[in-house]
């Protein structure tokens, strides 16, 4: 991180439990070490026993990695992240209206049989990726499955999850995979509406779709961190945690351009 983006990054950050009194050994390394070690790994692909000796030992960064993953610190230190980049560029800290996609990748053979499919439709063997982002795309909430997974059914979850955390969410956009029996459970069960964007008939080659390009703008940032471009993870919560590091990337350098323009 530049001295810019860890000046928007620190004061975001979860405090230790060592620090609020609750006990615990204090950390050994600076926090701006730890993260930029996890930013490298997500951004350059590497292999956590590969990390380059300018950083914490490995096996300290991968329990950090862990640590927040297991407590969901890094959907906190996210969350925060998103909320201060909406407010920067003058939009409420929690979005009304959102876009679902998903994005079917390869696996890694590290990837076990219970969480790897056929996505017959993409022809990939390997996991699906189902994203909900803002209208700014950033990251909402992500949960991983199996390629064989449909879509409807990992969004019935997802969407539920979604809407739990982000009371003010009231509008998410879809594709045509979307449709049947979702839509009115949504609006049923969850009071969102479900806005169906399909594609017409006389259409002909690429086409920008409204509001679903969007949800595209995020998968094609994903697939420039390269420790995503297959799915590495052996378990998919560790594919999700990765995906949040890899918004933390795109949200920490926006922050300190703002700043710069600010200044």
């Amino acid at each position: 991180m530049t001295d810019a983006e860890w000046a928007e990054v620190r004061p975001l950050l979860p405090t230790p439990g060592w620090m609020r009194g609750r006990g615990g050994r204090p950390e050994g390394y600076c926090h701006r070490a730890v993260l930029d070690a996890i930013r490298y790994l997500v951004d350059n692909g590497i292999k956590w026993r590969a990390m380059p000796a300018d950083f914490p030992p490995w096996d300290r960064v991968y329990a950090f990695f862990r640590r927040w993953r297991d407590h969901a610190l890094v959907n906190e230190f996210h969350g925060r992240l998103r909320a201060r980049v909406r407010e920067r560029l003058g939009r409420d800290a929690e979005p009304s209206a959102g876009v679902i996609d998903s994005q079917s990748v390869k696996a890694d053979a590290v990837v076990g049989a219970d969480s790897r499919g056929f996505d017959g439709g993409k022809q990939i063997n390997g996991r699906k990726r189902h994203v909900v982002v803002d209208t700014l795309g950033l990251l909402l909430g992500v949960m991983v499955t199996s390629a064989d997974v449909g879509d409807r059914a990992a969004a019935q979850v997802l969407l539920h999850q979604v809407a739990d955390a982000h009371h003010l969410l009231a509008l998410v956009w879809a594709d045509g995979g979307y449709t049947g029996s979702l839509v009115e459970y949504c609006l049923a069960t969850l009071s969102l509406v479900l806005a169906i964007v399909k594609r017409s008939d006389d259409m002909r080659g690429f086409v920008v779709l409204p509001k679903r390009w969007i949800v595209e703008r995020l998968f094609a940032h994903l697939m420039r961190s390269r420790r995503l471009a297959p799915d590495f993870e052996r378990r998919t919560t560790s594919a999700e945690a990765m995906i949040y590091w890899s918004m933390t990337l795109l949200m920490t350098r926006r922050l300190a351009r703002s700043r710069r323009g600010r200044a």
